[in-house]
């Protein structure tokens, strides 16, 4: 089929989706296509490469440097994120007051600054991961922020995976690049094969908690064209999953979508959640650290070594310039420090370690690790609380948590402008909000809205759940 023709009738599809789902609940406020923007950016490639102006990053150089014309972008968006923050004070006041472990970890982050090689760089760095949390504010200040997620997540799914798709099949020289061991990688709209794996887990939970959501709600007069809609986004990404090889993205999506059907389940009981979370992190841990001899790795058709992060692990743990705080923000993969372990593999130019714990001990050290830990234990502990009041939200909210720890073992998922980094701030941010009216009474379907999903959460219907709060049994 010409590419031309594709490209319409793919179009058209993109328009149906749309029309599917047409009315799905209130629209979206002016606020929200400002983190629309912000991660269908994240989730795809830069402006610039759009129209031919990134800069090619041969060297830590030109990873230092960036593109201006992105870094203009962002700051526009950071901006009209921060008006839309400021305009909400008197709901983003409470929200910020109720996760002060967060912004502890935004702190220490601004303070790490301090003794950073390049502290203009690493400041500049710091500014835009403010935006993470500016986007994350916006969403949970929403009269509906569940609402507001899954809308959200619809708009930017019914882009980014047609795409992805018509650009693989279509349009190879975008939608599939050469890696450095001469073979073809399917990477659709994002950078690199493991970038789509990302979306694809991402979105892949969202929509089979949608999917349940409405499947259940046999009174929904939309119910159909809604299934197929979400089912169709299912499929693609089940399609594009296969053809870029993903296995991190993959084996989450399966062990998230496990746990979420077991704590969506009538008669579950909490510790049969804890033991699935345990489980499902368990076994992958094993898997990296405690499986000499690779068999449960290889028999998921992966080398012992994991396609060399093994490697690359020992490589930068023995350039940490210190274990206690670490290099300063986003500082590890600056300098004549990057420029070693490039030499040192010359056919694999690496800006990451491929592990977020790593990362985050490379750029933080112990007391970033600590801090980390202990935000993981307080979002935990939410959402445990949020899924005890409401099985529906808390299994969307635990599937999301689940695959960033997950991915998080062999991608750098808790850096800064990472979409998986800020899906987790959205779990853990979020989850502080919960409804409070009728709390432990289950709501059934048909309580739901036409769309699958609760109506908005009333002001005086909204609770927030501060960190002393927290207990998970």
């Amino acid at each position: 089929m010409p590419s031309i023709v594709a490209s319409a009738i793919f179009a058209i599809g993109i328009v149906g989706l749309f029309y599917l789902v047409r009315d799905d609940g209130p629209p979206m406020s002016n606020g929200l296509w400002i983190p629309a923007a912000w991660l269908l950016i994240l989730g795809s490639r830069p402006v610039s490469f759009w129209f031919g102006m990134t800069p090619t990053i041969d060297s830590p150089a030109g990873y230092l440097e960036g593109s201006p014309f992105d870094r203009a972008l962002f700051t526009v968006l950071i901006i009209a994120a921060f008006a839309v923050v400021i305009s909400r004070r008197n709901l983003v006041a409470p929200v910020l007051a109720s996760n002060k472990l967060v912004l502890l970890f935004f702190l220490f982050c601004a303070v790490s600054i301090l003794w950073s090689d390049f502290p203009f760089v690493a400041f500049k760095r710091w500014t835009k991961s403010l935006g993470d949390l500016l986007m994350v504010l916006i969403i949970v200040t929403e009269p509906d922020p569940i609402g507001a997620l899954k809308r959200l997540a619809t708009r930017l799914a019914f882009l980014l995976f047609p795409l992805s798709i018509l650009f693989t099949r279509y349009y190879p020289h975008i939608g599939r690049r050469l890696t450095n061991s001469w073979t073809m990688e399917t990477v659709g709209v994002a950078t690199q094969k493991n970038g789509l794996g990302v979306d694809c887990m991402i979105y892949g939970i969202i929509f089979l908690s949608m999917f349940w959501s409405v499947y259940r709600d046999r009174e929904d007069p939309s119910r159909r064209r809604r299934l197929l809609a979400y089912g169709t986004i299912i499929a693609m990404i089940v399609w594009l999953l296969h053809s870029c090889n993903s296995l991190t993205s993959m084996s989450g999506l399966a062990m998230a979508a496990g746990v979420m059907w077991l704590a969506r389940r009538p008669l579950r009981k909490p510790v049969l959640v804890h033991l699935a979370v345990v489980a499902v992190l368990g076994i992958s841990v094993i898997a990296l650290f405690a499986d000499p001899g690779g068999d449960l790795v290889e028999s998921l058709g992966r080398d012992r070594t994991f396609s060399g992060r093994t490697l690359i692990w020992s490589l930068v743990l023995a350039r940490q310039p210190n274990p206690l705080v670490g290099a300063g923000f986003e500082s590890f993969w600056l300098g004549d420090r990057a420029q070693a372990i490039w030499d040192a593999l010359p056919n694999l130019p690496i800006t990451s370690a491929h592990n977020g714990y790593v990362e985050v001990y490379l750029n933080l050290g112990w007391v970033g690790i600590g801090l980390l830990a202990l935000l993981l234990l307080l979002g935990y502990g939410r959402v445990i609380v949020v899924l005890r009041e409401n099985s529906q939200t808390g299994s969307l909210l635990l599937g999301l948590f689940l695959a960033t720890l997950f991915e998080s073992l062999t991608e750098a998922a808790f850096r800064m402008m990472s979409p998986a980094w800020i899906f987790l701030l959205l779990v853990i941010i979020g989850s502080s909000k919960v409804l409070a009216a009728e709390p432990s009474v289950e709501r059934e379907p048909s309580s739901m809205s036409a769309s699958g999903q609760f109506g908005p959460w009333a002001a005086e219907d909204l609770e927030y759940i501060d960190e002393s709060e927290i207990r998970i049994s």
